[in-house]
């Protein structure tokens, strides 16, 4: 079978495929140049950034299996595919230990000022007085909004910190840690922490909005590493503005790499920010490379 990789793949991942005899073609392409290429492929692997749109499944007249190094599937159009009878992988559980750290570094970030000191020290200053008023996570409540793999991760760290989980999830009616599942709206009120960690949905719109941020705890301290649009940011900034939210932390937005209209949020001085690298360690990158590599040999047997 014939394999393009489009986004790469750790060289561990790569050599699992060429050992079971697949032809494997490294290869970015332009999305013009995809289509006139994708025909003459079995399978495409992608990241996040190859679009793997109808057109281009349409095209892939030998296609039979799209793989996704990740977690989303945002960037394929799997009702489609699924439609044309070609099976759709991912890795929902190989980064999502990194993504958990993230979340709990950006926490740490917020309530200890890490971003805002870097910076000013390096400018020469010395903001002793003005970040003298950090908070500790230790018996702070956490909301997960989410637990999924990675919702769980960001659970057991919390909890080692001394925190108590709370966590609303429509898919989970149960968890083998010591995290309560409560209602959307019963989570909204206990918080002090918010951590988001499901899907972007966009026929739905927001998980999180002006009517959610109305419900919260003045002074919920808000984070983002699942994905842009779970969270509105313009909602967010005004929340951030007003006192309703004390501090964010920020991975993913609704435009990437965020345009002009979204500075005012970047910039602000309560929100830590990082470019959308939750995923990426060296470690969850060879999980995710082996991985989706052995799904895809298993699938195109």
């Amino acid at each position: 079978m014939k394999i393009l990789i489009s986004d790469g793949i750790e060289s561990a991942g790569e050599k699992i495929l060429k050992d079971a005899s697949h032809e494997v073609v490294n290869q970015k392409f332009t999305p013009d140049e995809l289509l006139q290429k994708i025909p003459n492929f079995d399978c495409i692997m992608v990241r996040s950034a190859t679009k793997v749109t109808k057109e281009v499944i349409e095209t892939g007249k030998n296609l039979k299996v799209i793989a996704r190094g990740g977690v989303g599937l945002d960037n394929i159009d799997v009702a489609f595919a699924k439609e044309k009878g070609i099976k759709v992988l991912n890795t929902p559980g190989a980064s999502s230990i990194s993504v958990a750290e993230l979340a709990i570094g950006h926490m740490f970030a917020v309530c200890r000022f890490l971003n805002l000191s870097n910076t000013e020290m390096r400018q020469g200053k010395w903001p002793k007085k003005e970040y003298s008023k950090g908070l500790e996570l230790t018996g702070k409540i956490l909301g997960l909004m989410g637990i999924g793999n990675i919702g769980k991760e960001v659970a057991k760290r919390a909890i080692g910190l001394g925190m108590t989980v709370i966590a609303f999830d429509p898919f989970i009616t149960s968890v083998d840690l010591d995290v309560k599942l409560l209602s959307k709206d019963e989570l909204l009120t206990q918080s002090d922490f918010i951590s988001m960690h499901m899907p972007f949905i966009k026929s739905e719109g927001p998980a999180i909005a002006a009517p959610e941020f109305a419900k919260m705890k003045k002074g919920v301290i808000l984070i983002n590493c699942a994905r842009g649009g779970v969270v509105s940011e313009k909602d967010l900034l005004i929340a951030l503005n007003n006192g309703t939210v004390s501090a964010a932390g920020i991975d993913v937005f609704e435009t990437e790499p965020p345009t002009e209209s979204q500075k005012e949020l970047i910039n602000h001085p309560r929100v830590s920010v990082t470019p959308h690298i939750g995923a990426s360690t060296e470690e969850a990158q060879l999980r995710v490379g082996v991985e989706i590599a052995q799904k895809v040999v298993e699938a195109l047997k």
